[in-house]
């Protein structure tokens, strides 16, 4: 994998909210009711980032510029603070049938086991479960307990992720040949790191889904197939939605997650698919579209994203309305995308504090504006899907 860490991006210059806008117009009209909904579907979630102030500090010394970078800057794992603070918030809010808005939260199983893999001197890959991770951090004790409590209020919907937001294939390979990044990042416990000087950028470790050979791509696929199965263990029921970290996926792919109990794909109007020479090309997407597996693409056409505009998080908020009203104006479904960094104060709590009351401010005005708005997760927008295509079916018999 020599040449995958500067293998390019589809979005190298373009922010997030740009990526988004707009999207409404790929998708296929008709594919469902004229019912106002509102999904709001979250990525990262379970993935370790920058571990602590510390570490990001100790980052700033060494000269890696993490606070030119939202991710690096925000990004952690939710503190017990943040998730009650957010399920409090979250939870305060009924629309026409008495439901909260609930998050989607794309979930990854496991992190790099740091430990395990100095103790192989490095030789051999090892990852943990979420458990041993939470336990680990400071903060994050009663972590999966708040989130079961949240589930159980229907606050958040896990959905699958990955088996861990990173590379392994090129994060083993670069710490083993003693890169100096990854001995860095290695050493401060993050997965990889962003490059310093002219060739600073996002950090190309946190690509999972990305191979460059055929024995990268079979391993990417194995490590997916393990983190489906370690979802089912963890949460207790089957992934049936997948959101391709990095928007980066090999349609080769399709059938094995489909046995897996795969029936949809998150994400945004295209997706990066990898070749086996290093190439990425894009693949497009339609709203409510289906493979030849039967799998839906549900493709996100609103973004929230305040924790990109620190200085205008309230714009974030009203960009989001219009999208959200240009879906509805095409009898679409509002589906947001809102990465965990919008809800992370572990690093610097202004950062959630400020995202949440964008969020608050977010929430009222949908329910101001259409009070027959209904808020559901990602699942149950494909079951409304898939329902509505046996009613056709059985009209049309």
């Amino acid at each position: 994998m020599s040449d995958s860490l500067h293998a390019p991006f589809l979005y190298p210059r373009v922010s997030l909210l740009r990526k988004y806008i707009g999207l409404s117009r790929h998708s296929q009209t008709g594919c469902y009711a004229r019912r106002k909904l509102v999904v709001i579907e979250s990525d990262g979630w379970g993935s370790i980032r920058m571990p602590s102030r510390a570490v990001y500090e100790r980052c700033l010394k060494a000269g890696y510029e993490v606070d030119q970078q939202i991710f690096e800057r925000y990004d952690s794992l939710l503190s017990e603070d943040d998730l009650e603070l957010l399920f409090g918030l979250l939870g305060a809010f009924r629309d026409r049938r008495g439901r909260a808005p609930v998050i989607t939260v794309n979930t990854v199983t496991g992190n790099p086991n740091f430990d395990a893999i100095a103790a192989d001197r490095c030789a051999k890959y090892h990852w943990e479960p979420l458990s041993q991770t939470f336990a680990r951090y400071p903060r994050h004790g009663r972590a999966l307990e708040l989130w079961q409590r949240a589930m159980q209020e229907r606050l958040i919907y896990p959905q699958f992720h990955g088996r861990e937001h990173l590379n392994v294939a090129l994060f083993m390979n670069r710490l083993q040949a003693l890169d100096p990044d990854v001995k860095f990042a290695f050493g401060n416990r993050m997965p990889g790191c962003i490059p310093k000087g002219p060739r600073a950028g996002p950090n190309a470790y946190l690509r999972a889904t990305y191979f460059c050979t055929e024995e990268e791509k079979r391993a990417v696929l194995q490590h997916v197939l393990e983190g489906l199965e370690a979802f089912e263990a963890q949460f207790g029921f089957r992934a049936r939605c997948l959101a391709p970290p990095h928007g980066i996926w090999s349609e080769d792919f399709n059938k094995p997650v489909a046995r897996a109990g795969i029936e949809a794909f998150q994400g945004a109007a295209s997706l990066q698919e990898p070749g086996s020479d290093g190439t990425l090309k894009l693949l497009q997407r339609q709203m409510g579209a289906r493979n030849q597996f039967g799998q839906r693409e549900l493709v996100r056409n609103v973004a929230f994203e305040p924790a990109f505009s620190p200085n205008a998080a309230q714009e974030s908020a009203v960009q989001a309305l219009a999208q959200i009203r240009a879906a509805f104006r095409k009898r679409h479904p509002a589906i947001i995308a809102c990465h965990r960094v919008n809800f992370c104060g572990f690093i610097d709590p202004a950062n959630r504090d400020r995202n949440l009351k964008a969020l608050e401010f977010l929430l009222r005005a949908i329910l101001a504006r259409w009070p027959d708005v209904e808020f559901i997760h990602s699942v149950e927008l494909l079951d409304l899907m898939q329902n509505a295509d046996k009613s056709h079916a059985s009209t049309k018999a």
